[in-house]
């Protein structure tokens, strides 16, 4: 599988354009999010527990909400993103909020040259993973940060979604990391409509992959669930079925939408 050299810089280009969309989207709300609410879902909230007083490194975190929702709740978080984009954004809504929270832009696999912490928890969330074509230098990475019985948090979407094409009619890619996916893509998913056209290249990731890339380096798998739903609107073909909850219509509760994990560093 041919990875092209300049991956990192075509996604940073095309994030950096999705973020200056879904700071203004409603899908993001950030209206609603500077008046006080959260941006974490049941799902995560319950893996995290209580984390006051812990220091959390927030990988991929976009431009910032969940990182500021857990300093909220007491914790000292670090938040990285490959878009400057993002993290320009992130540090000016944290300073608007008055929340203490700091942000890295960065690739994933280069944070170790950039940060000399550990950290008592790392999150991330919610199409992270298939941007990185590496699992074992991302959970290289995921365990040099923690420190000894360090957790780690870990929600995502399911990679029997990325098998179907955009509108769940038919199997467009394997379940297997097998081939890079390079797409030309128009508008996002936080709003479809928008006027941005972007290239981006991606992975898919089977289950088999995260386990084992997490396991060959030192951590520990203490929990783990898949569910028939998604907290986010996010795909086409989407009905709410519950408040906060949805699925693809003609598909129901057939597959599974998102896995949740929990490890911990021996």
């Amino acid at each position: 599988m041919k990875i092209p050299e300049n991956y990192i810089e075509i996604n940073r280009a095309a994030w950096n354009e999705k973020t200056a969309v879904h700071v203004h989207s409603d899908f993001y709300n950030l209206d609603g999010f500077l008046a006080g609410k959260t941006s974490l879902n049941e799902i995560e909230l319950n893996l995290l527990g209580d984390i006051s007083g812990l220091k959390v490194l927030h990988l991929q975190c976009h431009f910032g909400q969940d990182s500021i929702s857990m300093a909220k709740l007491g914790a000292s978080v670090t938040g990285v993103d490959l878009s400057d984009k993002a993290i320009e954004t992130a540090t000016e809504i944290a300073k608007k909020m008055n929340v203490s929270a700091h942000f890295i832009c960065c690739d994933v696999y280069n944070l170790p040259q950039y940060l000399h912490e550990e950290f008592d928890m790392v999150f991330t969330s919610y199409g992270t993973i298939g941007w990185l074509p590496d699992l074992d230098k991302w959970a290289k990475v995921v365990s040099h940060f923690l420190k000894p019985k360090g957790k780690f948090v870990f929600a995502e979407f399911h990679p029997v979604v990325w098998m179907f094409d955009d509108y769940f009619k038919n199997i467009g890619y394997s379940y297997f990391n097998v081939e890079t996916i390079i797409e030309n893509i128009e508008g996002t998913y936080a709003d479809k409509e928008a006027p941005i056209k972007n290239q981006t290249i991606s992975w898919n990731h089977p289950l088999t992959e995260v386990f084992s890339s997490l396991l060959g380096n030192g951590l520990e798998i203490k929990s783990f669930n898949e569910y028939d739903y998604s907290p986010y609107a996010c795909f086409n073909e989407t009905e709410e079925f519950e408040p906060g909850k949805f699925r693809i219509k003609h598909l129901e509760n057939k597959i599974p939408m998102v896995y949740a994990l929990v490890a911990t560093k021996k």
